[in-house]
């Protein structure tokens, strides 16, 4: 064989390697592309029946908590004032808001400031990586770390 032969059968292959790795990758987009588009209309079609779901769920509790005051009336006994029923599931409908209301204060005060702690410290183990000499340190692969300590809230 020549050296120019063997250059182009060379260049051929590398050019072969190059087309068949950007195949590759192009396919690897499409599906990718192709699941996520799967997935995000299952999601959609999830919220979209979570979304009737909750609609009729309010509705029905429009008429228990009618029946709730027309009942606590009866309860009462009075054959005028039948807006005590409505009165007191009012004030109890205030009073469950509020508490709910509390409890998620207090759950969202808990959870601030929101900070992504594997990701801190992936970032870290990248830049270790990254700054540390080839031969002074090794870092372990990212399956050798160990969990991240107890998060304090």
């Amino acid at each position: 064989m020549t050296p120019d032969r063997q250059t182009s059968e060379l260049a051929r292959a590398i050019q072969e390697i190059t087309e068949k790795a950007q195949l590759l990758v192009r396919e690897e987009i499409e599906l990718a592309k192709a699941e996520m588009t799967e997935k995000v209309s299952k999601l959609v079609k999830g919220a979209i029946l979570g979304i009737i779901a909750g609609v009729f769920a309010i509705l029905a509790l429009i008429y228990l908590l009618h029946a709730l005051s027309w009942g606590l009336w009866d309860l009462i006994g009075s054959d005028s004032n039948f807006w005590l029923g409505f009165l007191i599931t009012g004030v109890l409908i205030l009073i469950l808001g509020a508490v709910a209301g509390l409890i998620a204060m207090r759950m969202i005060k808990k959870g601030s400031p929101p900070k992504p702690v594997l990701a801190i410290e992936e970032a870290q183990l990248i830049k270790a990586t990254l700054t540390a000499s080839p031969a002074s340190q090794t870092v372990g692969p990212v399956g050798a770390r160990q969990a991240p300590a107890k998060v304090e809230r």
